[in-house]
Formats: C-alpha cells, structure tokens, sequence
C-alpha cells in the first residue's frame, strides 16, 4: 500500500486542503498516476462493461480501458459546456463507470462544484463507478476547487506528485478508495507492480513545502497569463484555462490537420505542440494543445518564432 508515513501525510493534505478526514488505510501509493488509473479500471469494470470519459480527454484512460477489455464511450463536449460532462451528457447511455478529469488535460477547464456534485449523485442513483482524476489540484489559478471526496467517500479518487509537487521522474501517485475497495485494490496492485519505488516514496515525502508549492503555482499562472494572451491573437481559444498547464487552441485558420500542422511547426520551427488527435475525435483534427511547462523566456522564444512563421 506505500509507506505509512507517507499516506499519512497524504491524509493530511486532504485535511489542509479539502478539510476532508481520510484514514491512511485509503491510500494506495502508486507508480505514477498510470497504475492508478489501470487499477482503478480493474476495480470497476468487468469485461464487456462501459467506461464513459469526455472528448476531448487524456488519451491513455481509452488505451487502459482497452487493456481491462472494457467497451468505451467517449461523450463529446464543447466549449458551450466549459468542456465539462454533464449529467445530462449520461442519459441514455448503458454506463458502468465514470472517469473525469479537473482540472482537464488537454483544455485546463474546471468542473463546477455544483456540477461535480450532480454528476456523483447522479452516478451513484444510477450504479455507475465515479473516477476522478485530481492530478492538476493545486495548479488552479483563479477559483477554489473541491475534491469529489468533499461530495461522497464511495468515489475513487487518483492524484500525484508529477504535477503540483514538481515531482515527474520520480513516479509517484496515490488513490484514495472507498473502503470496500481497499483490499481488492492491494491484491491488484501487489500482482501489477508489488509496491510504489522507496526511494521514490521517501522523497515525496518532503514534498509538502506549502510556502515552495504556492510560489511554484504563481510562476505558472504567470505563464498561462502571457502565452493565452499571445495565442488568442493567433488562434481562437475558446476556454481560459483555469488550472493545469495547458491551453488548447483552434487551428483551422491555418490548418485543417492538426498533426500535419504540428510536424510543420516541428521541422520548421523547431517548437513542439501537441496535435488534438490524441485526445479523441470531436473536433479534435483541428486542435493543438500548448503546454506553459517551459519558463516565461522560453516561451516568449517560441510566440516569436511563431508569429514571424505564420506571418
């Protein structure tokens, strides 16, 4: 399950942050989020059952979902929806469980505590697992952001330190589970990988720097101010990103293939982007997400390059 020590600071944050009380018990430490999410889905999905996520999402809940031989059902959203799902998005469909992620990757959009809380309880009316990825809590620039927890203990919820914490090579992540679920998801997690690394543990450990962390998050928030400033003049962006690191951007003015658009931009201009394409199929060939990981100079370097280009 991770060190104690470990998941008892974990349990702790969630007290800080969420004033939410999680016995460590709940805690299961990870190798990175990707574990997490492929447990999860073991957890709730026989084969044959349906896994819902929104598209546009995070192209590897599809590829896990393949892996646990579950059917998928990719739910398209638009910006008109702040690119959020909906309980009305649910409707109609034979769903058995729920993956959602706010902040999202690729649009940095927030699910609303109110909508976050219908969509709990219309998942638990309706017996369909509700997963929520929370990796990009603490990367959140201009509102307060609940957990699901805040909303149900009988959710699973999958975090980590790649993000907020600054921590990706060390391949850290957790999941806070209903209690039910504790033992099936140790005996999974035990034949998948046997345990999180412990060198990798006690690191994070010393991670909980909240003075370091709140710091960290304004130079990101810097970032995300001056690169959506200069790209809503290029493209259109039709969602400000509220959390995470990226800004996903029309490209149909220029473009009518993402991927050949962001191989142009590669060999031409040596700037790397991310093609739409990986995140689903609504809309997404003309889309590319641009990541603010990079200091303010460097992108400044790349707005640059790329405005003389398009020119």
């Amino acid at each position: 399950m991770g060190l104690l020590e470990l998941r008892e600071k974990i349990a702790a944050h969630y007290k800080r942050v969420y004033n939410i009380k999680i016995n460590p018990s709940q805690i299961l430490i990870t190798p990175g989020t990707s574990n997490a999410f492929l447990i999860a889905y073991l957890l709730t999905l026989n084969s044959g059952d349906t896994l819902a996520i929104s598209d546009p999402s995070y192209p590897c809940y599809k590829n896990f979902a393949v892996m646990a031989d579950a059917k998928l059902k990719a739910l398209p959203v638009e910006s008109r929806d702040n690119y959020q799902l909906t309980p009305k998005h649910l409707i109609g469909h034979k769903i058995d469980a729920l993956q959602i992620s706010s902040p999202s990757n690729p649009t940095g959009t927030i699910y609303s505590n109110e909508n976050l809380k219908a969509l709990i309880e219309y998942s638990q009316n309706n017996n369909i697992s509700f997963i929520s990825d929370e990796l990009y809590h603490g990367l959140v620039y201009d509102k307060n952001i609940k957990s699901a927890l805040n909303f149900s203990k009988n959710v699973i919820v999958i975090n980590g330190f790649s993000k907020y914490f600054a921590m990706p090579g060390f391949r850290v992540g957790w999941m806070v589970l209903p209690e039910h679920l504790i033992d099936a998801a140790e005996a999974i997690a035990q034949n998948l990988y046997l345990s999180a690394p412990t060198l990798s543990q006690y690191a994070a450990i010393e991670a909980f720097d909240y003075d370091y962390l709140d710091s960290l998050k304004e130079e990101f928030k810097k970032r995300r101010d001056y690169l959506y400033s200069e790209l809503k003049e290029i493209f259109r962006v039709d969602a400000k990103p509220e959390g995470a690191f990226y800004l996903w951007c029309d490209i149909s003015k220029y473009s009518k293939s993402a991927l050949d658009f962001s191989l142009e931009l590669l060999h031409n201009l040596h700037i790397a982007v991310t093609p739409g394409d990986d995140f689903g199929t609504n809309n997404t060939n003309t889309k590319l997400r641009f990541a603010y990981t990079r200091d303010i100079n460097h992108l400044k370097e790349g707005i640059n390059r790329l405005k003389g280009y398009l020119k």
